[in-house]
């Protein structure tokens, strides 16, 4: 795996400078747009002037052309912009011998069946949107991930409430796993018991007693079937990079 100093020289070299670029790109576009509003202003004041339905039928045309046009650009450049960022990082990240594939669409995303298949997440959600999905190959573990915006209907309250927000991984390793594995947010226990649930009665046990890691127990609720060596699952240095990964971007880890 190359390391932090080999891509902040790579940012510097490559990446830096195309953020630099597409920045001039984006002010010329500010700039086009302000000095549109003002020609439109001012078209719009010369019309009202006139007051003649011929002359403003003959500047509506092309008006609505031009502003069809600074509308496409603007959206292309918007489209744009995050594949050329994302595609020069995996470009940094293909040149690494654990990486053997890459590939990045912007408007794809993880399907629902698989969403649904890792039961982390009990419901059956009304809004599965997603975007930014990148499959890939590490080693011998090929995976897939996106990031997902998943909500269901509140049972109280009719609104709309969050089930997931962020990214979801989907990797397949090189020997299946003969069992079952859950690690939850021990602080979302109230907002999982479905889950929870769905995994006891599948023969899951709670296996905390078996993790050493103290800061792991108090961070994770952990839950396997017998038939699952918990130690080799989750050895302790998967547990301290869990444990650190939430520490230090506060956000959380769910895993089946």
């Amino acid at each position: 795996m190359r390391d932090i100093q080999e891509f902040r020289i790579y940012y510097n070299t490559t990446i830096h400078p195309e953020l630099l670029r597409l920045d001039r790109q984006r002010q010329r576009l500010l700039r086009l747009i302000f000095s549109s509003c003002l020609l439109l202003i001012g078209l719009i004041i010369f019309e009202l002037y006139l007051d003649i339905l011929l002359v403003t039928l003959a500047l509506f045309i092309p008006i609505a052309i031009y502003i069809y046009m600074l509308v496409k650009q603007v959206k292309k450049f918007r489209l744009d912009f995050k594949p050329k960022v994302v595609n020069l990082i995996l470009d940094f990240m293909k040149e690494s011998i654990n990486f053997r594939h890459m590939a990045y669409d912007a408007n794809q995303f993880i399907p629902k069946q698989m969403f649904m298949a890792s039961r982390i997440f009990g419901v059956n959600p009304v809004v599965y949107e997603g975007e930014d999905y990148i499959e890939g190959q590490v080693d011998e573990i090929s995976f897939q991930l996106s990031e997902l915006n998943v909500k269901e209907f509140s049972r109280v309250r009719n609104r709309l409430n969050y089930v997931f927000r962020g990214v979801f991984l989907h990797a397949e390793l090189k020997q299946p796993l003969d069992g079952t594995v859950l690690i939850l947010p021990r602080k979302f226990r109230q907002y999982l018991t479905r889950t929870i649930k769905y995994f006891l009665l599948n023969k899951a046990v709670d296996v905390d007693g078996f993790i050493k890691n103290n800061a792991f127990r108090d961070t994770f609720l952990t839950y396997a079937t017998q038939n699952v060596r918990v130690t080799e699952v989750l050895p302790d240095y998967l547990q301290k990079v869990f444990v650190r990964y939430v520490q230090r971007t506060q956000k959380e880890i769910y895993l089946s």
